[in-house]
């Protein structure tokens, strides 16, 4: 294994919800997009009402910031013209699922005939992170010890408290919806590249999935680059904290590989079992309420926890030079609450669904606010 801290890239993909901006239906209309943006930056997703854009490769989070905000902006000015509204968030809360349909992709067209319910109701969306680690057997063994604080990405990301027309009463639902897939959740301890390559080898020769792509950990390694996916998170309304995530997360797989290298012991909370119930917690709570600590196991305020993880990372952020940026973004995020609580006060005034979409419209339209 080789060490990793400098020249880390971090790139990031985010998926969008296309809607109605009168009614805040999601509409299958992603094709309006994909026939006027680079394919090489736009993609389509099972759902037809679901586009993806894709960031370059950054070493510097501002940079990175400047390029998620660009494709926003290109994304906006299509929907602009064509009447349509673009949403970044885990679930929009109005949907018709007679209207809907899955993207004409020979792939998707699959995964509908095979699972049926989970393709029809995967109408959510998520922002996930690539971190540079060019050493496979270093990215295989690390993804354990990564495990316990991602349910805190999970918290810092919940966007989608509404389902289907209705308050779920969690901050993301779309964490709910994703569990369902028979791959999805934690991660399990590997020794080697080889070792996590012969287990997705066997989960494909199940035939319960049809390719490595559909293993849907919360972290994996790319099956065609050099990086580590973290894959937890919703979508986010606010690029500002899109940019915390992949700050974060740059900053996490860098301690973590570090510790790895060092022959760390692996905290008591890397346990899968446990990491699921702090992922459920996550998704419960959000910022809104208690988080596990996974520096102990136990209940703790999330902005806690979401501080702990700070200090946690600080030295490896001020050698990136990144402290200063992510400290005043986390502030700004803990500052403004959850994306899930703003969504609940847009629903609050009038009992109107229709104005939460709007106000995610609103989000989604922000430009990086750089901290000064």
């Amino acid at each position: 294994m080789t060490a990793v801290i400098e020249d880390v890239a971090v790139g990031v993909e985010e998926e969008f919800h296309v809607v109605d901006p009168r009614t805040g239906l999601l509409v299958p209309k992603a094709e309006v997009f994909l026939e006027q943006l680079p394919r090489d930056r736009y993609g389509a997703e099972l759902q037809g009402s679901v586009v993806e854009a894709n960031s370059l490769p950054w070493l510097r989070l501002e940079d990175l910031a400047r390029d998620l905000s660009a494709a926003r902006r290109r994304l906006t000015k299509v929907a602009d013209v064509a009447g349509l509204g673009i949403v970044a968030t885990g679930s929009v809360p109005l949907v018709d699922l007679a209207a809907l349909e899955i993207s004409p992709v020979p792939r998707y067209e699959q995964m509908l005939d095979e699972y049926q319910l989970l393709a029809r109701e995967q109408l959510i969306c998520g922002v996930q992170v690539h971190v540079d680690v060019g050493d496979r057997d270093l990215a295989a063994i690390v993804l354990h010890r990564l495990a316990p604080w991602l349910p805190v990405f999970l918290a810092m990301s919940a966007s989608s408290p509404f389902w289907l027309g209705a308050d779920t009463g969690y901050a993301s639902s779309r964490t709910l919806a994703w569990q369902r897939w028979p791959t999805a959740g934690p991660p399990g301890p590997f020794g080697s590249a080889a070792e996590y390559d012969r287990l997705v080898r066997a989960l494909v020769g199940t035939g319960v999935i049809s390719d490595q792509g559909m293993i849907y950990f919360d972290i994996r390694p790319s099956a065609h680059l050099p990086t580590l996916e973290l894959r937890i998170c919703d979508a986010c309304p606010r690029v500002d904290d899109v940019v915390l995530l992949a700050g974060l997360s740059r900053a996490l797989v860098i301690a973590e590989c570090r510790a790895a290298e060092a022959g760390e012991p692996l905290p008591a909370s890397a346990r899968t079992e446990l990491v699921r119930a702090a992922t459920w917690r996550a998704a419960r709570s959000g910022l809104e309420g208690e988080l596990v600590d996974p520096a102990d196991g136990r209940p703790a305020p999330a902005p806690r926890v979401v501080e702990g993880l700070l200090r946690r990372l600080r030295p490896v952020l001020e050698s990136l030079g990144d402290w200063e940026l992510v400290a005043e973004l986390a502030a700004g995020a803990l500052r403004r609450g959850g994306a899930a609580a703003r969504q609940r006060s847009a629903f609050a005034p009038r009992g109107s669904l229709t104005d939460v979409v709007t106000s995610l419209i609103a989000e989604t339209r922000l430009e990086f606010n750089e901290p000064r």
